[in-house]
C-alpha cells in the first residue's frame, strides 16, 4: 500500500528546494514533507481511536471525492500540525519516511472500524483512511510531477 508513492517520494527527495510558481507557491520539499506528515499523524489518529466510536454516515463531499478519485488543487487548507516547518531538511523527511513505511505495514493489526476524523469528510473508518491517504499522498505527487515539467 503506497509502495508506488513512498519510492517516487525516496527518489525526488533530491528535488527538495525545486519550485515553480506558475503551479504552486510551495517547492517540491513542502508537498513530500506534508504528504508524510499527513500519513504519520493520520495513522497515529487511527490506531490510537475506540472502534466503539466509529458513527457511519454518509458524507456527499466525501463520496463525490473518493468516487471522483482526486482533490481539486487549491481548495482545501491544512492544519498546523501537518504543514511543514520553514526550513525543510532533507535527513527529516527521510525519517518521516521511514516512519510512514513502518505505520502502513502495521495498519493490517488495526480494527476496520477504528477511524480518524477529516474536516471535511468527517469520521472515515480504517479502509476509507487507507482511501483517503492515497488520493492525498497522490495529489501532491501530481503536483510535484508538474513543478519538475
Amino acid at each position: 500500500m503506497l509502495d508506488k508513492e513512498f519510492s517516487f517520494i525516496k527518489e525526488h527527495i533530491q528535488y527538495l528546494d525545486k519550485e515553480n510558481l506558475q503551479v504552486s507557491k510551495a517547492n517540491i520539499g513542502w508537498h513530500l514533507d506534508h504528504s508524510l506528515k499527513v500519513i504519520n499523524n493520520v495513522f497515529t489518529t487511527l490506531k490510537e481511536s475506540k472502534s466503539e466510536e466509529y458513527q457511519q454516515k454518509f458524507n456527499g463531499l466525501r463520496f463525490l471525492t473518493f468516487t471522483l478519485g482526486f482533490f481539486p488543487r487549491g481548495k482545501a487548507r491544512s492544519p498546523k500540525r501537518v504543514l511543514p516547518p520553514e526550513v525543510i531538511l532533507k535527513k527529516d523527511v527521510e525519517n518521516q519516511l521511514e516512519t510512514a513505511i513502518k505505520n502502513l505495514k502495521a495498519i493490517d493489526n488495526i480494527n476496520k472500524n477504528q477511524f480518524f476524523t477529516h474536516p471535511l469528510f468527517h469520521q472515515l473508518n480504517k479502509k476509507q483512511t487507507i482511501k483517503f491517504l492515497g488520493l492525498h499522498t497522490n495529489h501532491h505527487l501530481k503536483i510535484v510531477k508538474d513543478i519538475l515539467k
